[in-house]
């Protein structure tokens, strides 16, 4: 599985080469890449409209098109990191953090908010 051996600096190499030999920096900054990550995300968001968790049956067809999405996602996420030069990685560590202290296990487990 590429996930074990894939790192996030080199699927950041992969995005910013791609967008680089098609000449697209200039039209990619952060406000038009914060809506393609958007838009990218609905599109995900589509195709669970109207579906019941329990009528998702991820080894459908469907599971194509989700994971093509999901995907769409992570680059246009991994575009804009680049281009606004941010440590993904860090930035994501650090906000685990935060959220691990603002969502104590002991106080929210199990729990999908504070009134469960």
């Amino acid at each position: 599985m590429a996930d074990g051996s894939t790192t996030v600096a080199s699927l950041r190499e992969r995005v910013a080469d791609f967008v680089t030999e098609r000449e697209w920096k200039m039209y990619h900054n952060p406000k038009d890449l914060a809506i393609a990550l958007s838009v990218e995300a609905s599109e995900l968001l589509d195709l669970f409209q109207w579906t019941r968790p329990e009528e998702i049956d991820l080894t459908d067809p469907r599971r194509s098109a989700i994971e093509e999405e999901l995907a769409d996602v992570f680059i246009y996420a991994l575009h804009m990191a680049n281009s606004i030069e941010c440590d993904l990685s860090e930035v994501m560590l650090r906000k685990i953090a935060e959220n691990a202290k603002k969502y104590p296990v002991e106080r929210y487990r199990g729990r999908s908010s504070e009134g469960a």
